[in-house]
């Protein structure tokens, strides 16, 4: 009897399931603009559907498809409760900058909500309470100042000690008034909205340069040129490094979800633990009845244990909580944290002012990247935003995060060396959907073995800064550790910051050639 609980295809999306829904040009011819904004996500689209209904000339530029990276392997929750986040940056840097981010994210769940009301948009949108929930006694009374703090900041929040999961707690907070939707069903429209009334998006478009003259010019990997007055960086983990030091304030975390189909009806609800290593979950009414999603299991990127553990130990949760019939849905997504755990959205720098940059969602990109949108469209429009002062990445309060920047910075340095210096094995055996790393004639390759028995072969060197990438073999990917760059087995880029694939030179064909030799 087939065990449908078990994983035998490969990881895919729910969101993208949905039938293929763009066909965007490539750019193809040099072009003049008010605003360039790099990158086709959630983000992307929203500043740029709120910057056009201004009146602005504004061109998205996609590496890939829209809405395929992050925002199409989100777990999407449109909540303000990301964990216990308000009393830390009330103890951290200030009550001021609490209430702001507390206004900016409230905000985000309501204009989501006008947006799919103002534009008829069916997108599975359904309003939920969020909790966060303990089963141990050191966390009871950080949740309760919590919900106090963020009460007070007009949240409708509370302390509960139960929850409507069939779990037992310590102790929980309840945000009430928040929500759930099909990301992709709601931002299809809005790109269709956005190029409707004149914007334009141009997808497999990767920019590959920036340069400052009176205006910014970018250039794609098929060598065309946009002009811009004023560019925002909304590719996830910024592509640009002349400028703010963001690869010594930011690193990658991967994340997994597994969706499964069980005897049990879902209680309704979003949940999250408060304790590390975190676990969610959340319910979406799809074709095949209802999925519940359990995520969790974060780590850095291209480190830490065998990727598959972390969809098996997802699965041993969901099978503790729920009577598992099905796991039709698996992924994993990649997430930008900062030092800080509050997104940069603003000026890349002080010193430039019509060069923006958004990231740092920290897992929560939903009402991040929209209350992002509304701070970039007044930034640009108006010169100034309501919620500046929290998410600009010139922030003075980054300071209090100085022990995690060299935290951060360290493990960087250590998985730099560790590439360069560590021991290789000079014989391997490879089974067929395998990747492993070895060393050939003084030479570290790469190596993954396909279906059909064929290698493919490559330089283990992240183009981006020089780190030495890891197999990840739940996705089937090379992953570097120290930036989060991601390649396809044939050395393709998945996901930046790096801008260039990973080499097959020469020297690599070789080492090709001499490996099959071998075999």
């Amino acid at each position: 009897m087939n065990d449908k609980t078990n994983f035998v295809d490969n990881p895919k999306s729910y969101w993208l399931n949905m039938p293929p829904h763009t066909s965007y040009p490539t750019l193809s011819e040099d072009i003049d603009v008010d605003v360039a904004i790099v990158g086709g996500g959630i983000t992307g689209i929203t500043t740029a559907y709120f910057l056009n209904k201004q009146g602005l000339k504004v061109v998205i530029l996609e590496a890939d498809r829209i809405l395929h990276g992050t925002t199409g392997h989100t777990t999407a929750k449109i909540t303000s409760q990301h964990g216990l986040i308000y009393n830390k940056i009330k103890n951290k840097i200030s009550e001021e900058l609490a209430r702001q981010y507390a206004d900016a994210n409230e905000s985000a769940i309501r204009t989501i909500e006008n947006i799919m009301k103002d534009h008829n948009i069916e997108c599975d949108f359904y309003e939920q309470s969020a909790y966060v929930y303990t089963q141990q006694d050191n966390y009871i009374d950080r949740i309760q100042s919590e919900a106090s703090f963020a009460s007070s900041l007009g949240i409708k929040a509370t302390f509960i000690n139960k929850i409507p999961l069939p779990i037992d707690i310590k102790a929980a907070v309840r945000f009430e008034k928040q929500a759930q939707f099909h990301p992709l069903k709601f931002l299809y429209p809005l790109a269709d909205e956005f190029t409707k009334y004149g914007g334009k998006i141009y997808e497999q478009s990767r920019v590959v340069n920036l340069e400052q003259h009176s205006t910014y010019t970018l250039m794609t990997s098929n060598m065309k040129k946009v002009n811009a007055r004023q560019v925002i960086i909304a590719s996830h983990y910024p592509f640009y490094n002349k400028h703010g030091l963001y690869f010594s304030r930011i690193y990658p975390e991967r994340s997994y979800v597994v969706a499964i189909t069980a005897k049990d009806n879902y209680p309704g609800g979003m949940y999250i633990t408060a304790e590390e290593p975190g676990i969610s979950f959340r319910s979406q009414i799809s074709d095949q009845g209802e999925l519940i999603f359990v995520g969790g299991e974060h780590h850095k990127t291209g480190q830490g244990e065998e990727t598959t553990h972390h969809y098996d130990t997802l699965l041993n949760v969901a099978k503790e909580t729920f009577t598992v019939q099905d796991v039709p849905y698996r992924w994993s997504t990649q997430d930008c944290m900062t030092i800080d755990n509050i997104p940069y959205v603003g000026h890349l720098t002080s010193n430039t002012p019509n060069l923006y940059i958004a990231t740092g969602y920290g897992k929560w990109g939903m009402t991040n990247s929209v209350a992002s949108a509304m701070i970039l469209k007044d930034l640009i429009v108006n010169g100034k935003s309501e919620w500046q002062d929290v998410y600009t990445p010139s922030r003075h309060t980054i300071s209090a995060s100085t022990k995690n920047f060299v935290v951060e910075n360290i493990n960087v340095a250590k998985e730099l060396i560790k590439g360069k210096f560590g021991p290789l094995p000079t014989n391997i055996d490879i089974e067929v959907g395998e990747g492993k790393i070895t060393e050939l004639n003084g030479h570290r390759a790469g190596i993954y073995k396909d279906e059909t028995g064929d290698l493919h072969v490559v330089n283990t060197t992240c183009p981006h800064m020089g780190c030495e990438i890891n197999w990840n073999a739940a996705e089937k990917t090379w992953d570097c550790p120290c930036h989060g760059s991601r390649f396809s087995y044939t050395g393709e880029v998945i996901e930046g910051p790096t801008v260039k694939p990973l080499d097959m030179n020469n020297d690599v064909s070789t080492i090709q050639k001499l490996f099959k030799d071998d075999f």
